[in-house]
């Protein structure tokens, strides 16, 4: 079970944060392009932590985890002000693309390794395609398989975390390389199961 199944049961964990958000007068889609902009920033935090100093690491994992808690809150906002919409969804998932895209980029940069980064970010952006191509032939969206999104920003949090006193390279690669072919193997993997319990559930 992936950490995406979670979401339904988180929904008195984050109700505080939720009306905080509503009080101070946000949209949900105005917290979904915040969960970008602080992807964006993650993935700037990561690119320096391999250039700059592996401090940086640290601030991106803490960013990642915050695009992923705000992940979570534009859809609960959008239900208590009952404003939940197809556009909004579309622009929700769009904008979760490009945050994946935008942090393996960062990590990818940081290492200098744009190979893995592209194998990483194939996997990463297959695995939500073949989640959401279920609901698109009439299926419910599958967040089954090895690995979901949250479980994807947890891992890169923890490695972020890591990356700091585990700086020294195994095989070749740093931590954040292995994170990279972690991301790519186990990204086509997951899309290759949720597509076969699509076919199966046709």
């Amino acid at each position: 079970m992936t950490l995406d199944q979670l979401r339904p049961y988180v929904a008195g964990v984050i109700d505080p944060f939720v009306e905080g958000f509503d009080r101070a007068g946000f949209t949900p889609n105005g917290v979904s392009m915040l969960a970008f902009a602080v992807a964006v920033a993650a993935a700037v935090a990561f690119a320096l932590g391999g250039v700059s100093g592996r401090g940086w690491y640290a601030v991106g994992a803490l960013l990642v985890l915050l695009n992923g808690w705000l992940d979570v809150i534009d859809g609960a906002l959008a239900r208590r002000q009952r404003v939940a919409s197809a556009g909004g969804d579309l622009l929700d998932h769009v904008l979760d693309r490009y945050a994946d895209i935008v942090i393996i980029g960062g990590l990818a940069a940081g290492i200098g390794s744009f190979l893995l980064g592209f194998l990483a970010v194939t996997g990463v952006v297959m695995t939500s395609y073949l989640g959401t191509q279920a609901q698109a032939v009439g299926l419910e969206r599958v967040y089954g398989g090895l690995v979901g999104r949250a479980d994807r920003l947890a891992i890169i949090a923890v490695v972020g975390v890591l990356a700091y006193p585990l700086g020294g390279a195994v095989a070749g690669l740093t931590i954040v390389g292995w994170l990279l072919v972690f991301l790519a193997v186990i990204g086509h993997l997951t899309a290759v199961q949720r597509f076969l319990y699509a076919w199966r559930a046709l």
